[in-house]
C-alpha cells in the first residue's frame, strides 16, 4: 500500500521516474477514502480523477516533463469550484451546483500535475469552527470520532490526518485552515492575504478570505504555496509572490526575535497547552532566539470586531442565493417575492441564517455607527500594534487555539461557546498578515493541539524557514 504521508516531493520524484505511478497514488488515496468513510471527511469523489492519472503516466512515458506535483492526489475544500464534482460549499442552497469555471488555485496544481480526488466537507458557506454546520452531517476528530474537527476546514485536515490525500487546501477566514490542523495534528499555513487568488472560490468575507494549504509537514506546505501563489488578473485583490521560491532550507534561530503573545498565554489556556508552550520557549533560547511577552491589548477586541466585520460582508455575499439565477430555488414559491423568501428559508441553515441577521443589523440604519465603524477602527488598531510588534520581533509566537478539540454537539447551541474557538486566530486574519498552526503535542486524552507562528504580511519565506526548524524543535530535534 503506499504511504500518502510520504514527503510529496519525493512521491512526485518517484512517478516522475518512473517507480511510482500516478494511477497507484491516486487508487490508494481514493481506496483510504473509502476505507475511512466513518469519518465523512469528503462529499464528493472526482470522475476525473483517475482518468487525470493515466493521462499523467502518459505523459511521462512519452518524455514529458508534468510539474513539481506529478501524480499527487489531493483534497479541495467544496467552496472551490472545480471540474468533475459538484461544488456545495456545505449549503443546501446550492445542491447540487455545476460549476461553469474551475478556481485558479485548483487549475494552477492541476497545471502542476496534482490530482484532484475528492471535495472536502465544510461547515456550511464556512461558517464554523467544527465542521458541525455543514447541511450533510458532521466530519468526525481523526483521532477520536467522538469529536470535532475543527472548522470550517474541518473535512480537509481531517483528510490529510487520515492519509486519504497527500494534501488538502482549504479557506482561512478567521482560523478555518489552522483551528482544523491544530484540533487534527496536522500543518496548516494562511499565507498574506491575497497571495493566493479567491477566484473561483465561494466567498465568505472578502476583506479576510484566504486560501492555504494542509500538509504533514512544513516543506510539503511550502511546496503546494509555491505552486498555488501569486498574482492573477481575475482577482483585483491578488498580490505578487516571492521571485524566489517559498520552498526554503530551515532556518536559523540565532539572533532572532520572538514575542510571545501575552494575552494568547492567560486563563482560559489549557494547562497541557500552557506546559507545551513553556517547554518549547525554552528550546527556542536554547536554539539562540529571544523570546520575550509582548503585549498586543486590541487583541482582545479582535474577535468581537471580526463577528461583526464578517458577517456584514456575509449578509452582502449570500445575497446573490435568491433562489432565481443558480441554486435552490423552492418549487412551493407562487411569485418572486415568495421565490426569494422560501428559496433562503429552506436552502441556508441556521448558522448562515445567524451570520446574516447579524451582518445586515449592524449595518442598518442608526447601528452602523455604532457597530461596524467601531469594528473598523478596532481593526485599524490591530494593525497598527501588529506593525509595532514587528518592528522589534521576527515573529510573534502563541497557541493556535486556548483547548484541543471539544466533543461533537458540546457547542451546538451555544454560538458564543463556538466563536470562542477562533479568539486566538481571527485577529491575524483581520490584520492580512502570514501565519501556520504547527503540531505541538497532546492531551492526556490524546487529542491533538498546535502552536501558531506569526509573520508580517509577504513574510512567507522567513516563516516557512523558521516554521521547519520548530516543527524539529517540537519533535525533539536537533535545534537549527
Amino acid at each position: 500500500m503506499v504511504n500518502l504521508k510520504r514527503p510529496i516531493s519525493e512521491l512526485a520524484a518517484e512517478v516522475a521516474e518512473g517507480k511510482l505511478t500516478a494511477v497507484e497514488l491516486v487508487t490508494a488515496s481514493l481506496e483510504r477514502i473509502a476505507a475511512t468513510e466513518e469519518f465523512h471527511t469528503v462529499l464528493e469523489v472526482s470522475e476525473l480523477a483517475q482518468g487525470r492519472a493515466r493521462e499523467i503516466d502518459a505523459r511521462i512515458a512519452a518524455g514529458e516533463t508534468v510539474g513539481v506535483l506529478a501524480g499527487i492526489p489531493f483534497i479541495a475544500k467544496d467552496n472551490f469550484l472545480t471540474r468533475g464534482t459538484h461544488t456545495t460549499a456545505g449549503s443546501n442552497i446550492l445542491a447540487p451546483f455545476n460549476a461553469p469555471y474551475q478556481s485558479v488555485a485548483v487549475d494552477r496544481l492541476e497545471a502542476a500535475g496534482a490530482v484532484m480526488v475528492a471535495k472536502a466537507n465544510l461547515d456550511a458557506f464556512a461558517h464554523g469552527s467544527s465542521t458541525e454546520n455543514s447541511d450533510f452531517g458532521p466530519t468526525k476528530n481523526p483521532v477520536n470520532p467522538e469529536y470535532v474537527p475543527g472548522g470550517s476546514s474541518g473535512g480537509s485536515a481531517a483528510s490529510v490526518a487520515l492519509g486519504q490525500a497527500c494534501f488538502a487546501v482549504g479557506t482561512d477566514t478567521g482560523g478555518s485552515i489552522r483551528l482544523p490542523a491544530s484540533y487534527c495534528g496536522v500543518v496548516g499555513l494562511k499565507p498574506t492575504y491575497g497571495l493566493v487568488p479567491r477566484t473561483g472560490v465561494v466567498a465568505m468575507g472578502s476583506s479576510t478570505d484566504v486560501i492555504g494549504p494542509l500538509t504533514n509537514s512544513v516543506v510539503d506546505a511550502a511546496l503546494v504555496l509555491d505552486v498555488m501563489a501569486g498574482r492573477d488578473g481575475s482577482d483585483a485583490t491578488s498580490i505578487e509572490r516571492d521571485s524566489v521560491s517559498y520552498v526554503v532550507d530551515a532556518q536559523s534561530f540565532k539572533g532572532k526575535k520572538i514575542g510571545l503573545i501575552k494575552e494568547y498565554t492567560g486563563e482560559g489556556v489549557d494547562p497541557a497547552i500552557a506546559a507545551a508552550m513553556a517547554a518549547t520557549v525554552k528550546r527556542l533560547e536554547a536554539a539562540g532566539a529571544t523570546v520575550e511577552t509582548v503585549s498586543l491589548p486590541a487583541t482582545e477586541l479582535a474577535l468581537a470586531s471580526y463577528y461583526i466585520l464578517v458577517p456584514a460582508e456575509v449578509s452582502s455575499n449570500l445575497a446573490r442565493y435568491d433562489g432565481v439565477k443558480f441554486g435552490h430555488s423552492s418549487p412551493k414559491a407562487r411569485d418572486l417575492e415568495e421565490t426569494y423568501r422560501l428559496s433562503r428559508e429552506e436552502g441556508f441553515g441556521a448558522e448562515a441564517k445567524r451570520r446574516i441577521m447579524i451582518g445586515t443589523y449592524v449595518l442598518s440604519s442608526g447601528y452602523y455607527d455604532a457597530y461596524y465603524k467601531r469594528a473598523q477602527k478596532v481593526r485599524t488598531k490591530l494593525v497598527d500594534e501588529f506593525n509595532q510588534a514587528f518592528a522589534t520581533y521576527d515573529f510573534l509566537l502563541g497557541p493556535t487555539a486556548p483547548t484541543a478539540a471539544f466533543k461533537l454537539g458540546q457547542n451546538t447551541h451555544d454560538p458564543l461557546a463556538m466563536y470562542l474557538n477562533d479568539v486566538m486566530t481571527a485577529a491575524v486574519n483581520l490584520v492580512g498578515c502570514a501565519a501556520i498552526s504547527l503540531p505541538l503535542g497532546a492531551t492526556a486524552a490524546s487529542l491533538p493541539f498546535g502552536i501558531q507562528l506569526i509573520a508580517p504580511q509577504r513574510g512567507e519565506g522567513a516563516l516557512l524557514g523558521a516554521a521547519q526548524a520548530l516543527e524539529s524543535l517540537v519533535a525533539g530535534g536537533t535545534a537549527v
